[in-house]
C-alpha cells in the first residue's frame, strides 16, 4: 500500500470524486447518490409481484379444463405440505368434560383436552337440545380477542339454536392458554397479536409456525368431536373470523373430514394486503408462501369442490378488492369442477367481524350443506354468561391450573434438546455439507457469482484521515453503501475494520471519540449500511410497534419470497469483502469484523463461508437462538429468524467450527 501521501493522487486515477477540505456534518456520511427511504420494501415488493406474476399464469392455465384444475389444487395442496412443517404422532387426547352452563335449547360443555403430551387445550361445546341425534357440527376458531372463546360466542349460539353442535377452541397465546403471563397467569403482553408474533419467531427457528401449530390443535379438536357419539362425524364443518378465519384458511386444505366452511374478515390476496398495510400478524404466515407460489385464495382453493362460503365488509381493513379478485378465481375454479353453487360470497355494508347478517348467512349455509335444510335461520335468546362462569380451569390458565402442563417455551426447548445429536451427527459431515445447508437455509442458491460494480460517491480529506464515500453494486442485490476512512498514520501492515453499527454508520461517525483512537493507531475503517439499516432504513411508521420489530414488514416479506432478511445481509457483507480484496486502497490487508446487534447472527455466518474475514467482535447481540425460544418477549427476533435452522445448527456450532477468533465483547 502507498503512503497516505500518495492518496490523493491515487484517488484521481482511479475516477473517486476529490472534494474540499472541511468538517464532515452528518449529512455527509451518505453514501448513496439518491435517497428513497422506501428503497429497501420497493426492492422486495419486486419479488412479491413477480411471485404473484408467475401463479396468475398458472392457475389462468388450469382454468382452462377440470383435470388442469385438479393438477393445480393438488400442487397447491403438496407445495403446502412441504412449507408447514412436520406434526407429531397422535396420542391420547384425555378429554375431559369439566363443567356443563345451561342455555336456552342448548347447553355448553367445558372441555379440556390434550393435542399432544402437556399442551391442554380448552373449548366451549355448544350441543343443540330437543333434536335427534347424532348432529352435525363444526369448529368455530377464535378471531384475536384476547379471551379467546370468552364467555360465549353469538355465532355459535345461532348455530346451536339451529341444531348444529359447534366447539369453540381456544388458540395458543388466547382464552385459558395464554403463554406469556406472571405467576397469576396475568398477560404480560398487550393482546394475542402481539403473543402470537413474539412466539411465532421461535416456532420458525424450529421449521413450524404459529399457524401450524394452530392448525394441529384444531385438528386434535376435531378429532375429540369425533370420538362422541352425539357428533355425526359424516357432516362437520368449520368457520372463523379475523385471526379465525386465518387458522379456518390454512385448516380446509389438509382436513378431507370438513364438508363445509367459512372464512371471515381474512380472505384477501397476499400481494395486495403487503403493499397496502404490509405483513399481518405473525399467526398469519407460514414462511416461504410466495416462493411456493401459494396466495391466500389458493388455501381456499383447497377446499373445492367441497362448499365454501367467504364473507367480507365493505370497510374491513381486510381488503376488499383483493377479497373480489379472490373470490372471482374461486368462482372460476368451482364453475370449471362443475359446481358453481357450492362456493358464495357476501359482503355487507360493516368493517370487521363476524356481524348480525354475515352470522345469519354463516348459518344459512352451514344448514344448508350439513343438513340439506334451506328454511328460515330461526332466532337464538340472547343468552348472557359471565366469564369467571365460563372458565375450564380452576385458576383461569392452563399453565398455572393444570398438573403437567407445558408452555409453548418449554415444549419448544425440549425438541431443541431432542434433537442435540441429530445436530452433532449433521455438523460432523464436513463442512461441504454444512455450507450447502446454511446456503439453503439463508435462501441462497450458492455464493454470489457476479462481480461487484465500485462505483465512488464522494471524498473529503480531513485532517488526520482521507474520507472516501462508495456504493457497491452486484448484481439483483441492494447497493452496499460504505464510508472508508484511511488514518495518515496508514501504513502496508495496517488492518481494516470493518464496522457494522446497527444504528447506521453515519451515527457511529458523527462522535469522532468513536474513531479517534483507531486514527492514531493507523488502522483503516470501513463502515457500511446493510440492506434495511442505515441509509435504507424503512420509515418507523410502517411497521407497528405491538411487532417488537423495527423492521418487521420487510423481515417477514423477505421470509415469504423465500429471502430471509439475514440471508440477504450476508450477500452484503460477502460484497464488502470483495471490496476489500479488489479495491487498490485495501488490497492485502487483513480484516476484522466489528458488528452490534442486528448484525451479529450475519456476521457469524460469513465468517463461516468466507474465510477472507480473519476475527470478528460482536456486542449488544444473540449469542445462542435458544435465547429467542426460552424468552421470547425480545425484540427484533425476526431479523434473525431462519426457518428451521435449529434442526441443523445454532450459532454458537458456527463459531465454534469457522476456525477463526469469533468472541462476544460483552
Amino acid at each position: 500500500m502507498r503512503k497516505i501521501i500518495g492518496f490523493r493522487t491515487l484517488c484521481v486515477g482511479l475516477g473517486i470524486w476529490v472534494g474540499t477540505v472541511g468538517v464532515s456534518a452528518q449529512g455527509e456520511f451518505k453514501a448513496l447518490p439518491w435517497s428513497q427511504s422506501t428503497a429497501y420494501n420497493s426492492y422486495l415488493m419486486r419479488d412479491v409481484h413477480r411471485q404473484f406474476a408467475d401463479r396468475q399464469s398458472a392457475i389462468q392455465q388450469a382454468f382452462a379444463s377440470s383435470a388442469g384444475m385438479q393438477e393445480y389444487l393438488e400442487g397447491c395442496r403438496e407445495r403446502y405440505k412441504q412449507i408447514v412443517g412436520t406434526f407429531p404422532e397422535k396420542g391420547n387426547l384425555n378429554a375431559q368434560v369439566v363443567g356443563k352452563v345451561q342455555g336456552t335449547g342448548y347447553h355448553i360443555e367445558k372441555i379440556i383436552f390434550e393435542s399432544k403430551p402437556g399442551r391442554y387445550v380448552t373449548a366451549h361445546l355448544y350441543m343443540p337440545e330437543n333434536t335427534t341425534v347424532p348432529v352435525p357440527a363444526t369448529l368455530e376458531l377464535c378471531g384475536h380477542g384476547l379471551n379467546g372463546k370468552g364467555p360465549s360466542s353469538h355465532a355459535a349460539m345461532l348455530m346451536a339454536s339451529n341444531g348444529i353442535a359447534v366447539l369453540v377452541v381456544d388458540p395458543i397465546g388466547q382464552g385459558e392458554r395464554l403463554q406469556l403471563i406472571d405467576r397469576e397467569g396475568k398477560p404480560l403482553t398487550r393482546g394475542a397479536t402481539t403473543e402470537h408474533t413474539l412466539l411465532n419467531a421461535g416456532f420458525n427457528l424450529l421449521g413450524t409456525s404459529l399457524a401450524a401449530q394452530e392448525y394441529w390443535d384444531n385438528h386434535r379438536a376435531l378429532d375429540y368431536l369425533l370420538t362422541r357419539k352425539d357428533i355425526d362425524p359424516e357432516h362437520i364443518g368449520v368457520y372463523g373470523s379475523s385471526g379465525g378465519g386465518t387458522q379456518t384458511a390454512y385448516y380446509i386444505g389438509l382436513d378431507p373430514r370438513v364438508k363445509v366452511a367459512a372464512i371471515c374478515s381474512f380472505f384477501s390476496t397476499r400481494e395486495r394486503t403487503m403493499e397496502l398495510q404490509g405483513p399481518s400478524d405473525g399467526c398469519q404466515h407460514i414462511p416461504y408462501e410466495g416462493s411456493e407460489q401459494l396466495e391466500v385464495p389458493d388455501f381456499a382453493l383447497m377446499m373445492a369442490p367441497r362448499p365454501l362460503l367467504i364473507l367480507s365488509g365493505k370497510y374491513d381493513f381486510v381488503d376488499l378488492w383483493g377479497a373480489q379478485q379472490g373470490y372471482a378465481e374461486l368462482q372460476q375454479c368451482y364453475k370449471v369442477l362443475g359446481v358453481p353453487e357450492k362456493v358464495d360470497m357476501l359482503t355487507v355494508e360493516t368493517g370487521h367481524g363476524l356481524g348480525v347478517e354475515k352470522r345469519q348467512k354463516l348459518v344459512s349455509w352451514f344448514k344448508r350443506w350439513l343438513k340439506d335444510d334451506q328454511s328460515p335461520v330461526k332466532k337464538a335468546a340472547q343468552d348472557r354468561f359471565q366469564l369467571s362462569d365460563m372458565l375450564c380451569t380452576t385458576k383461569g390458565q392452563v399453565n398455572v391450573s393444570m398438573p403437567g402442563a407445558l408452555s409453548i417455551m418449554q415444549e419448544n426447548v425440549n425438541q431443541l434438546d431432542e434433537w442435540a445429536s441429530k445436530r452433532e451427527a449433521f455438523l460432523s459431515k464436513g463442512k461441504k455439507t454444512v455450507q450447502a445447508k446454511m446456503l439453503d437455509l439463508l435462501g441462497l442458491k450458492g455464493l454470489p457469482e457476479h462481480k461487484i460494480r465500485i462505483e465512488a460517491t464522494g471524498h473529503d480529506s480531513m485532517r488526520e484521515y482521507e474520507q472516501y464515500k462508495f456504493q457497491l453494486i452486484r448484481e439483483g442485490e441492494m447497493p452496499v453503501p460504505c464510508i472508508l476512512i484511511v488514518p495518515s498514520k496508514a501504513n502496508a501492515d495496517s488492518p481494516v475494520e470493518l464496522r457494522l453499527q446497527e444504528e447506521g454508520k453515519g451515527t457511529y461517525l458523527s462522535e469522532y471519540a468513536n474513531f479517534a483512537a483507531a486514527l492514531t493507531e493507523g488502522k483503516i475503517l470501513l463502515l457500511a449500511d446493510l440492506r434495511g439499516l442505515g441509509e435504507t432504513t424503512d420509515p418507523a411508521f410502517y411497521t407497528d410497534a405491538k411487532y417488537w420489530n423495527r423492521e418487521y414488514r420487510n423481515a417477514m416479506i423477505s421470509m415469504h419470497i423465500g429471502r430471509p432478511i439475514m440471508g440477504q445481509r450476508v450477500v452484503d457483507i460477502l460484497t464488502l469483502l470483495d471490496f476489500c480484496s479488489e479495491h487498490e486502497l485495501l488490497k492485502g490487508h487483513s480484516v476484522k469484523v466489528f458488528a452490534n446487534g442486528i448484525y451479529g447472527p450475519a456476521t457469524i455466518h460469513a465468517a463461516y463461508l468466507d474465510e477472507r474475514i480473519n476475527s470478528v467482535e460482536i456486542t449488544h447481540s444473540v449469542k445462542t437462538w435458544k435465547e429467542y425460544i426460552e424468552k421470547p418477549m425480545q425484540r427484533d427476533m425476526y431479523s434473525n429468524v431462519l426457518y428451521g435452522a435449529l434442526k441443523y445448527y445454532d450459532l454458537p456450532d458456527l463459531i465454534r467450527l469457522s476456525n477463526r477468533p469469533i468472541r462476544f465483547a460483552d
